[in-house]
């Protein structure tokens, strides 16, 4: 996957890059598989704010994604790579052989007209899914499941890929993309390859806009506010933080304070946690 720029027609211009898109098909999604997307704006169930600078943006409608792949022994073709507007990867439209059509998360290399499986007698080969007791050591995956038969949870944004490490007493070890070693029980399922759309971070916005398009608003520094407003607030001239370490506006810590829980049921499956610790 390629990154596109442009010639420097206004100050933003020069910055901007986009994605190459040239990979993908260019057909309206499929309509039996989109679903109303409602817009919260950050809003809880109460009207309240809960997650700051969000709102607008384009409207858009989510695409229905098996991550369960709980259709087995069975051949899909590849019809069609797409664009989704609401996840970093690539999607893909698959046809199995009884006609049933279902995205799935589109790994780099996937072509139309590629042909995937899900199932234990499934190759080792991009695209397919596999419990992790049927997947070779060593190998790079994606799209894993926690609970077996509940749906990928784990490595599904762009570029990401897990590998596996190794099997033992009924749990695989999987080296996760931020480093963190995890243990996930051998029935669990996994596709196989890298999520496609590798050069996602490497994309540079350019202007303010781009991101108002997606929805979210302008994020304004504590440091520049009032002491009324933000605890960062106030001073003359430019002012540190005046405090221990950054705070959010209602004084709880910010940036870097671990919020997980001391005493987490799910401790035991962390084998080497992403710090190094």
């Amino acid at each position: 996957m390629a990154i596109k720029s442009y010639k420097p027609t206004s100050p933003s211009r020069r910055q901007m890059t986009v994605t190459d898109y040239s990979v993908l098909s260019k057909v309206a999604p499929e309509k039996s598989l989109l679903e109303p997307l409602k817009k919260n704006s950050g809003r809880n169930s109460y009207g309240r704010i809960t997650v700051r600078h969000r709102g607008g943006g384009n409207r858009r409608k989510y695409r229905v994604i098996d991550f369960k792949r709980d259709k087995e022994e069975m051949n899909a073709t590849v019809q069609t790579l797409e664009y989704d507007p609401n996840r970093s990867a690539f999607i893909a439209l698959v046809k199995y052989e009884d006609g049933e059509k279902r995205y799935i998360i589109a790994p780099n290399g996937l072509k139309v007209g590629d042909v995937v499986r899900a199932g234990a007698d499934a190759d080792i080969k991009p695209g397919n899914a596999l419990k992790l007791i049927d997947i070779p050591v060593g190998t790079f995956i994606h799209a894993i499941e926690l609970y077996p038969g509940k749906g990928a949870q784990l490595v599904r944004s762009a570029g990401n890929m897990a590998q596996l490490m190794g099997k033992e007493g009924g749990y695989a070890l999987i080296r996760l993309p931020s480093g963190e070693m995890r243990k996930v029980p051998v029935n669990c399922k996994a596709s196989i390859g890298q999520v496609s759309n590798i050069d996602h971070e490497n994309v540079n916005y350019g202007k303010a806009g781009r991101k108002r398009h997606m929805g979210w608003r302008p994020t304004v520094r504590g440091s520049v506010m009032n002491p009324c407003d933000h605890p960062h607030g106030g001073g003359e001239g430019k002012s540190p933080v005046g405090r221990p370490g950054p705070v959010t506006p209602w004084g709880k810590p910010a940036l870097g304070y671990k919020t997980r829980k001391s005493h987490n049921k799910t401790d035991k499956y962390i084998v080497k946690r992403r710090n190094g610790k």
